[in-house]
């Protein structure tokens, strides 16, 4: 059950584009990870594509703030458009990871905001976003943002997205794409 969780881990293929270091590694924990009772397993794997959405979405948000910010204030925007509690949240997320020795996640500070704060970053620059958002108020942006944080909340911290909620889920989703549109 595990290796196929494994095999399945990249978004939109079957590639396993795991290092070898990880492959090797696997060795090391798969007889401790069978122990595992198979319905947590299934529970899993099915958790796993939820993830997988929201990974992609997470990041594309990331990706189009970071993009939109730039070609409106230039490289600068971090330091001069970006709240203070945000700015003042991710020097402590890196610190925190530099202290512990964690490799950095990323070049970008945006990469290590919480998905909420990306929401405080458009509200604050909401005449950057205006434009993007041309089919929405900033109201209704911040209610879709707040329909997605909550239903991140049991994909990040690996409980269950019920039946029901993960309908919701994937209408918030759509929501957020149609906000632009």
């Amino acid at each position: 059950m595990f290796r196929d969780l494994r095999e399945h881990s990249s978004y939109g293929s079957g590639r396993d584009n795991r290092s070898e270091l990880e492959r090797y590694t696997d060795a090391l924990v798969d007889r401790h990870l069978e122990q595992i009772d198979p319905s947590i397993q299934a529970d899993a794997q099915k958790m796993g594509e939820f993830y997988r959405m929201f990974y992609a979405l997470e990041n594309d948000i990331r990706d189009m703030i970071a993009a939109a910010m730039e070609a409106e204030f230039g490289e600068s925007w971090w330091g001069e458009k970006v709240p203070s509690a945000v700015r003042d949240n991710v020097k402590s997320n890196k610190a925190k990871e530099d202290k512990e020795g964690i490799p950095p996640r990323s070049r970008r500070r945006i990469d290590y905001t919480s998905f909420g704060e990306l929401g405080e970053v458009i509200k604050a620059n909401w005449e950057v976003f205006r434009g993007i958002f041309s089919n929405a108020s900033i109201e209704r942006v911040e209610r879709v943002i707040h329909r997605l944080n909550l239903a991140r909340g049991p994909i990040a911290h690996s409980g269950i997205v019920p039946p029901e909620e993960s309908v919701r889920l994937k209408l918030a989703i759509r929501d957020w794409y149609a906000l632009m549109e």
